[in-house]
Formats: C-alpha cells, sequence, structure tokens
C-alpha cells in the first residue's frame, strides 16, 4: 500500500521490474565519466586523436544493448555507439586503450578508437564498425539472414530467436546502405532492429535535411513488413517500454522493425566541433532533456535508493580511473607489427568464415585428373559450383538474377531448381546490399558467393569491398570476412563503357582481398575451389570473352583440383623473350609469339602475383612484354614493369615495354573495340621489335 500511495503521488508508472536498473545506472555513470574524462584530460594531454561523446544518447543504447541476451545475437554501431557495447561487456580499459591507439584493444592501434568490433563466443557480439556513415546497415542485413539460415537450413535451433541490431544516426537515414538493408530485411522478412537515434541533425545539417519532415519513422508508416516503434530516448520508461518491445518483436516475429528514439546531443559531433551552427537556446533545451537526470527523478527512490545511485556512481568513477591507469601503461604496437593480418597467415580469426567453427578441407590436388570432353568456361564454374554447393552446406550464391534464369551469363543455370531458393537466390538491385549483405552472412560464418553482373557495376559497392577486405587488419584479427566475389567483365563481341571494362587494379589495390583472373576452363575450376574452401576474401574475375572461347575450352579436371593463388602458368617455354599475360591476352599473345622462343606467362592471379617466375624468365630471356587489356596508365602491368626494372635491371637488354589500352571507355563499335585492344599483330610487333633491340 505505501508503495502505491508513493507511485501515485509522483504521478507515474513503477520502473519496470524487469529492467537491472542498477546496471542501467552504474553503465550510464561510467559513460558519462569516460566521455569527461576523454573530454577534459586525454584529448587536451593528445593521448586522444579522436573523441566522439555519447552523452544524450547514452541511456537509450544501454537499456537496448541489455535487451540481446542470445549468444547469436549481433549489433554493428557507429562511432557514437561506446554506451552499447559497455553494456554487451567491453572492457572499459580496451575501449580507453583503443582510443589511445595503444596495443591490444579493437585493433592494436591500427584503426581509430571510436570504430569497435566485439568477437563473444559467449553472448552477442559487436560486428567490425567502419568509419563511413551507413555503412554498417548492410552487413548487419547479412547477419540477420544468416541467422534465418542457421536456423532453418542448418537447423541450429539456438539460432532459432537470435536477432540483428543496427544502430545508426538521423543523418545515415539518406545513405544507400540504410535503403539497401531496408528492402533486404522487408522483402527476405529477417529478424533485424533498425535503431535510429535521431539527435536531428547530422554534424551541422539538420535532420529534415536528411529526411522529408526530419522523421524516418513517420516517413516509413506504410512500407510494407516493417514495425514501427518511436517515442523519446531520454525517458526512462519510456525507453524501457519501446526497447524491450521492439527487441521482444523482432525475437518472436521474426520480422524486421525500425525503432526511432529522439534524443539530444548534449555535446559537438566531435570534440573539434563547438556547435556554433546552434543557437544558445536549441543548446539548453538539449540539456534540459538530459537523460541523466531524469533518470534519478524516475528510478530514486522508487527502484533504488539515493545511496545506491550515488554506489553506482562511485564504482563507476572507480572502474573509469582504473581503465585509464591500465590503458595507459599499455605500450604502442610495434611498426614491424603492423603489416601481419592483411590475409590469413596461419593464426585463426576469432570470429567470421567457416574455418572459425572447425570446417577442413576435403583433400585437394594441384595435379588435374582431366574427365570427358572439353568443356567451356561457364560448364566449368557452374559445376564447380555445384560440387561445393553439395558438399558444403554453408555456401550460398545470390545476385541479380542468378535464380531461374541463370544468371545474365548462364553460369548458375540450374542451380537453383537443384538446391532451394535459401542456398541460390535473387536480390534486390543494389550492389551495395549484394557485398555488404554477403560481409555479414561470411562473419556469421557462412560461404557467401555473390555476383556481380558486369565489372562498372561494382562501383557503387566499393565501400563495402574496401571495408571487407580490411575486416582482417583493422580488427588485428579479431575478425574476417572470407567472402568469394564473382566478377565478370571485359570485352566480348563487342564493347561499351558499361558492361565491357576489366580494371582489375583497382580490386588489387583494396587492401585484403585475393584477384583471380582465369584464362581457362580448367583454371577456372582450380581458382574457385581454392576460394571456396579459403580463408580470405577473393575477387574472382570471369572474363566474358572466354566463358565459351574455344581456345579457353579443356576437360573437367576433377572435383578435387584446386590451384594455389600466386603460381603462374608458363604456357609456352622460350628463351628469347618474357611475354606476361592473363585473362583474354592470353590466347592472343600465344598466336603472336608463334615461330618466337619465348616464355608466355599466364599469371591466374594478381594478388598475389608470382613474383618469383616472372623475375627468374626475365633473368633468362634479358627481354619482358606485359600485355592486358586494362588501361595503360596504372594499369596492373606498371606494377610488373616497376618490379621487374627494379629487381632484374642489370639483366635487361631492352627496356621493359607494356601493351594495353589506350586510356579510354572500351568502344561499342567492333572495329573500333578491336582497334584499341592490343591485337595479335600488334603484340607480335611489340615482340619482334624487343627481341631485335
Amino acid at each position: 500500500m505505501a508503495q502505491a500511495t508513493a507511485l501515485l503521488m509522483h504521478g507515474r508508472n513503477a520502473p519496470d521490474e524487469g529492467i537491472d536498473w542498477k546496471r542501467v545506472t552504474y553503465l550510464l555513470h561510467l559513460s558519462r565519466i569516460l566521455d569527461e574524462m576523454e573530454e577534459t584530460r586525454l584529448v587536451p594531454e593528445k593521448k586522444i586523436l579522436y573523441q566522439f561523446s555519447a552523452r544524450g544518447h547514452d541511456m537509450a543504447q544501454i537499456m537496448l544493448g541489455l535487451q540481446l541476451t542470445n549468444r547469436h545475437d549481433a549489433t554493428c554501431g557507429y562511432y557514437r555507439s561506446r554506451p552499447l557495447l559497455l553494456s554487451l561487456g567491453v572492457d572499459p580499459a580496451d575501449a580507453l586503450g583503443s582510443a589511445m591507439a595503444r596495443a591490444g584493444g579493437y585493433s592494436d592501434g591500427r584503426d581509430i578508437g571510436v570504430v569497435f568490433n566485439y568477437p563473444n563466443r559467449d553472448g552477442a557480439s559487436a560486428l567490425p564498425m567502419c568509419g563511413g556513415v551507413g555503412a554498417q546497415y548492410t552487413p548487419t542485413a547479412g547477419w540477420a539472414q544468416a541467422i534465418h539460415y542457421h536456423a532453418t537450413v542448418l537447423g541450429e535451433h539456438d539460432y532459432s530467436d537470435a536477432v540483428a541490431v543496427v544502430l545508426g544516426g538521423d543523418g545515415s537515414v539518406a545513405s544507400n546502405g540504410f535503403w539497401s538493408a531496408l528492402t533486404i530485411a522487408t522483402t527476405q522478412k529477417l529478424p533485424m532492429l533498425f535503431y535510429v537515434e535521431d539527435n536531428g541533425f547530422g554534424i551541422s545539417v539538420p535532420s529534415d535535411m536528411q529526411t522529408p519532415g526530419g522523421n524516418i519513422a513517420a516517413n516509413l508508416a506504410s512500407w510494407r513488413g516493417l514495425a514501427i516503434f518511436e517515442g523519446d530516448g531520454c525517458d526512462p520508461a519510456d525507453v524501457a517500454r519501446l526497447t524491450q518491445n521492439a527487441v521482444g518483436f523482432v525475437r518472436e516475429q521474426r520480422m524486421p522493425a525500425l525503432l526511432r528514439l529522439t534524443v539530444p546531443r548534449l555535446e559537438g559531433h566531435s570534440f573539434q566541433d563547438t556547435q556554433s551552427y546552434k543557437s544558445e537556446e536549441l543548446v539548453k533545451a538539449e540539456w534540459a532533456r538530459d537523460p541523466l537526470p531524469r533518470l534519478r527523478d524516475y528510478l530514486v527512490p522508487l527502484a533504488i535508493s539515493a545511496d545506491e545511485w550515488e554506489a553506482c556512481r562511485l564504482e563507476a568513477g572507480d572502474t573509469a580511473e582504473k581503465a585509464r591507469a591500465e590503458a595507459e601503461s599499455r605500450a604502442f604496437s610495434s611498426p614491424e607489427t603492423v603489416t601481419r593480418h592483411v590475409f590469413f597467415d596461419g593464426e585463426m580469426q576469432s570470429m567470421g568464415g567457416q574455418h572459425c567453427d572447425g570446417y577442413q578441407a576435403p583433400e585437394c590436388s594441384n595435379e588435374a585428373a582431366p574427365d570427358g570432353q572439353r568443356i567451356n568456361m561457364v560448364t566449368a564454374i557452374r559445376r564447380t559450383l555445384d560440387h561445393e554447393l553439395a558438399t558444403n552446406p554453408r555456401v550460398v550464391l545470390f545476385g541479380e538474377d542468378i535464380g531461374p534464369k541463370g544468371g545474365v551469363h548462364a553460369v548458375t543455370l540450374g542451380l537453383q531448381e537443384k538446391f532451394g531458393k535459401d542456398r541460390v537466390f535473387d536480390t534486390s538491385l543494389s550492389e551495395e546490399g549484394i557485398v555488404g549483405r554477403a560481409v555479414g552472412m561470411a562473419l556469421a560464418g557462412l560461404v557467401p558467393v555473390p555476383e556481380i553482373q558486369f565489372r562498372k557495376y561494382a562501383e557503387p559497392a566499393t565501400e563495402q569491398i574496401n571495408d571487407c577486405g580490411t575486416i582482417r587488419w583493422r580488427t588485428n584479427n579479431r575478425f574476417a570476412a572470407p567472402v568469394v566475389l564473382r566478377v565478370p567483365g571485359g570485352f566480348f563481341k563487342c564493347g561499351d563503357p558499361w558492361h565491357s571494362q576489366t580494371n582489375e587494379v583497382a580490386f588489387v589495390h583494396q587492401p585484403g582481398w585475393q584477384v583471380a583472373v582465369p584464362s581457362n576452363a580448367e583454371d577456372a575450376v582450380g581458382l574457385l575451389r581454392t576460394a571456396l574452401r579459403g580463408n580470405d576474401p577473393v575477387i574472382y574475375f570471369e572474363h566474358r570473352a572466354m566463358l565459351d572461347h574455344p581456345w579457353a575450352r579443356r576437360p573437367y579436371p576433377g572435383d578435387n583440383f584446386a590451384l594455389p593463388f600466386g603460381k603462374a602458368r608458363f604456357t609456352q617455354r622460350g628463351d628469347a623473350i618474357t611475354i606476361v599475360t592473363w585473362g583474354a591476352m592470353v590466347p592472343r599473345c600465344e598466336e603472336a609469339a608463334e615461330g618466337i622462343s619465348a616464355d608466355v606467362i599466364d599469371l591466374r592471379t594478381l594478388m598475389p602475383w608470382d613474383r618469383e617466375s616472372v623475375i627468374s624468365s626475365v633473368r633468362r630471356t634479358r627481354r619482358c612484354l606485359v600485355v592486358h587489356e586494362d588501361l595503360g596508365t596504372a594499369g596492373f602491368g606498371a606494377e610488373i614493369a616497376a618490379v621487374v626494372a627494379d629487381e632484374a635491371f642489370l639483366d635487361l637488354d631492352a627496356p621493359v615495354s607494356r601493351l594495353t589500352m589506350p586510356d579510354i571507355p572500351s568502344p561499342h563499335n567492333p572495329s573500333l573495340l578491336e582497334w584499341a585492344l592490343p591485337s595479335v599483330d600488334r603484340i607480335r610487333q611489340k615482340i619482334t621489335a624487343l627481341v631485335e633491340y
């Protein structure tokens, strides 16, 4: 009766007994004290270079994080998400140590300290965050789809109520990633919660410049298949109710929801931001909404006593000070270690990829066991995908038109019919979504094999491609995302600026990606099988002109055939000149070298590339010609020429030479295309000039 009277006197509902309010209070104080410590001490002392205060955002994030209780739950936030991470159990010393770029922590000093990751086998994990706004959405959608796959296809029932939660500010709702992930989650009915903490500004740009009217929840009210929750992120009762309801809805209904909470950003976007674009009245109004005193008013004395509140504050202060001392005692990483973990180097990552879960690849051989008649590259790739799908239930194929149509190049024809729509499926028309989704699926232990229809169409996915490749390095081997990205490209019977681009060098320049460029059916099988069973992300480039080229046809080399990356093939041996090439230029170089004693080297992979074979050949032949379809300026041939000049200069009897396309897009008219491509005649002329030099 006394408690009921007290509640009536205060005119409010009782604090929800299902919430650990002492834990919320402690974590909120801890977050505030860490922010203040950074702003008043560590940034001025230049011990931290990037600082983003979470004041105002913190209480709601903490209550959201405490709802993530399934060990397969995962969340991905952004640079203002430390309160959420603290609620998941991240060590405050790691948080501060990472902000100070010290050894250990999230990245060993490789990434900015506000970009978190948290592999957690015993509870909810934080997927590797990115520095780019909106880049967190589609990988989280991929994790959500992997949850569904683990539960329904692989029959792992502990995934049956797991959820994926993505955090973003109101500025991020204008990004490609947000809309792509929203489409994925709603069309696929995925267990994914979009949490939008709306503070009214994207740095200095008001939220009504990000979405009409400034309220993304209102604008999505009619979006089919999406439940909407929204409220005041500073009201403890509102936040408790909404976070529980939103997470509970996704867990139980296995469909997506959006939770928008309005919060004040009580400090600048970053430490350097003076907020001069805000009026004095607005700043005062924002501070009047501060959730910290509102939480105290809500809890004391109904849920906890004033003494308990103060004890939580003192404990948080003690924790923060100990964390600072521990963080400052950590050394800086040795510069000699910074090149480690670009690729898998034998030390297994903590999370991501099939190998973390005990996958053991079947026995492989680099010796072909030819089976039957010669087949084209299309058939060879399809047969390899078929075999790997049949033997490895974690392999999934997806992309635009790869289902019933079988892909625009017919590579996946019949695979959906054989393996079902869960394992071979079409996607919405968004390369950002295709690659970003693949990243999340790979982080969740699947083997995603996304397809980009044509090389040029990979451009909208550039951010996700870059972020995927750097995951292992920037998390210091805590996470990895071994994706096999199939990318057809190059000329065919004609060209054009949209479907005929090669530009392989752009992929080579993305750290962490291996790049395969098979020229024939046998190599296509061997390189694809190695990629599918490996532990690194791979760009698998399928040249359109070679998919059904008679020269590229070979007998199927067997289901155990796999080729090592970084090992070239000598298609012809000789002593007068070394010709280095790959892809569609290999048969042209072979034909051009007829009657000439030449080493013709098909690199097969560009990252890594077989430097040893090229250099040893050049030292013997004393001449080198590099031929490729891509543009000349800054093409990959320039890298080969530079290495040859650097390592074999004194062995050369002629300058290193290149033959490439001119620096123009691929022309559409066949006669213009053939003029631009390195032709057999032009290659032969180059060979002759170098041999006679």
